[in-house]
């Protein structure tokens, strides 16, 4: 389950949003997470012998990070001891990059190691972000 200012998300707006990014936090260590994801993907599928683009909902409500050591840790302490929050809603794929980047840098998760983070990377043009404002 996801929270969004500690209420439960089911479902999101995918007419205005196109995703999120996150904070996952072990509920026993108190280690955290930063990360992004969208709602949405690309997939192909055959048409009269034609491959054909569209979007799909992503995995998003059930998904857990790209973070080894975090997914580990899951395995161990089991969903129930983590906590999932949507810190903020994205409307573009270089909004979502650009505030998962700001988080993780207000944070310092790289050099705080009550964090899973260990891997830092984005490409960003400033006009994918002209009209992105950071939460305070």
């Amino acid at each position: 389950m996801w929270l969004y200012n500690d209420v439960l998300v089911e479902d999101a707006d995918l007419d205005n949003h196109l995703g999120f990014v996150y904070e996952i936090e072990n509920l026993v260590t108190g280690k955290r997470y930063i990360g992004k994801k969208l709602l949405l993907h690309r997939k192909t599928r055959q048409v009269k012998g034609k491959k054909k683009k569209y979007l799909a909902e992503s995995d998003w409500k059930t998904y857990w990070g790209s973070s080894k050591k975090l997914l580990e840790d899951i395995d161990i302490h089991g969903e129930e001891n983590f906590k999932r929050t949507i810190l903020v809603w994205c409307k573009s794929k270089g909004e979502a990059n650009y505030l998962e980047l700001y988080f993780q840098m207000k944070n310092n998760v790289l050099l705080d190691e009550n964090y899973y983070n260990d891997f830092v990377g984005v490409k960003i043009h400033s006009r994918h972000v002209k009209n992105v404002k950071t939460p305070k």
